[in-house]
């Protein structure tokens, strides 16, 4: 059975002292799923259910950068560095390099830290998300306004609602002292004002982090760490989710909230075992990934003490009505090669998720003839040094 081993940022404080098969149920309002159960194992061709594009971005003095998308849309490109050097590159769709700017700083004007950003094509803006603000700057990198965060409010997992708006989680709503916030909510562009809170139930509030007595060593360890995603886009809708919660839900451009999917045993049972999280959603596959609850703590001194919590993959399979473990290849290569997980990020309604592909891993594999299709082609064109190649993976037309 395969297995990914999530390791979670941990902080200490030293103290002295002290199976079997899963089931599945699919009605036509919502999907039930076993988190505790066992599944079957399951090989899928990425090409076989996805569209796949490959761009190499222009390698350049200017354009030198790690190849980290932030954000895609029909024309352009945004991209950053993994280190936190403040840089944003604009590519076009074709990576040609067309705008580098940085505004790191602590200025009115500037961001400390790039946490999301979020590109409007539409009104050609960037919103660059900080600690306690959204930066709002032209596609030449000039400043046009800030938004500023409401009290108690934090945000993450940010997109386009519409023209007017961005939908965020609440990133605040598992601080224990947060007790009336909206888990969801969509504000305004122009001034962050916050527009409408989404409601949804909530059974059990789960705090953002616990705190573990190991061999007379406090371990507090954060959920918050846990790589999901609280908003999805999914059809022109957004899929919201929250630790705290059964329920996934649906939110639909009319305001409506509808059930998606429902996590057992519940959250509030003593054997609720493991989170629940959503990932990439295509027409035929949900991903999944569970996560357990409670960690496994390894190590004998605070120097080498780490929080391990064990995750497991899963892929529901709507044609068939199952749910598998997974393990998804991309066939561009010779021999093929898994593709990394599908807990990701999730794109836009055209754009499912991103891969990097490093320029000095694919010459390599073309020296050695393992590549194939279009990506054999970009690939003979490169120099070990160059910027990474993107893999787009998008809705099969």
């Amino acid at each position: 059975m395969k297995r990914a081993i999530c390791f979670l940022a941990i902080s200490l404080i030293i103290m002295t002292g002290c199976g079997g098969g899963g089931s599945i149920n699919q009605s036509d309002d919502y999907i039930t799923i076993d988190v505790t159960g066992r599944y079957p194992q399951k090989e899928l061709i990425l090409q076989d259910f996805m569209d796949v594009e490959y761009i190499a971005l222009e390698t350049s003095r200017e354009f030198l950068c790690q190849g980290v998308i932030q954000a895609i849309g029909n024309d352009f490109i945004i991209v950053t560095n993994r280190v936190r050097d403040g840089d944003i590159f604009i590519f076009d769709r074709n990576g040609k390099g067309l705008k580098k700017f940085n505004r790191m700083g602590r200025g009115g004007e500037e961001y400390i830290n790039i946490g999301e950003i979020i590109l409007d094509e539409e009104n050609s803006e960037i919103f660059v998300s900080d600690w306690n603000k959204i930066l709002v700057y032209d596609l030449f990198g000039n400043f046009k306004r800030s938004l500023r965060f409401d009290e108690g409010y934090g945000y993450a997992s940010i997109y386009n609602f519409d023209s007017e708006n961005l939908i965020c989680q609440n990133s605040s709503f598992n601080n224990e002292e947060i007790i009336d916030k909206s888990p969801f909510v969509i504000i305004s562009k122009h001034d962050g004002s916050i527009n409408k809170e989404i409601q949804v139930s909530v059974q059990h509030k789960i705090p953002s982090y616990k705190r573990i007595n190991h061999n007379g060593i406090i371990v507090t360890t954060y959920t918050s760490n846990f790589p999901s995603r609280a908003v999805i886009p999914y059809h022109n809708s957004w899929i919201i989710t929250t630790y705290s919660n059964d329920t996934i839900f649906r939110y639909m451009p009319d305001h409506s909230v509808i059930p998606f999917m429902v996590r057992t045993p519940s959250i509030e049972s003593n054997n609720a075992e493991a989170f629940l999280a959503l990932g990439i959603l295509t027409e035929r596959y949900y991903f999944l990934q569970t996560q357990k609850i409670e960690p496994e703590v390894r190590g004998t001194t605070p120097q080498n003490i780490i929080a391990v919590f064990p995750v497991t993959h899963l892929m529901f399979d709507r044609q068939e009505n199952r749910i598998y473990e997974y393990t998804v290849y991309n066939d561009d290569f010779s021999p093929k090669r898994p593709v990394e997980n599908l807990i990701k990020r999730p794109v836009n309604n055209e754009i499912v998720f991103w891969q990097r592909l490093e320029a000095d891993d694919l010459f390599d594999a073309y020296r050695e003839g393992q590549l194939k299709g279009r990506l054999k082609e970009i690939a003979a064109g490169l120099k070990e040094e160059d910027n990474p190649v993107i893999m787009l993976v998008k809705h099969k037309r």
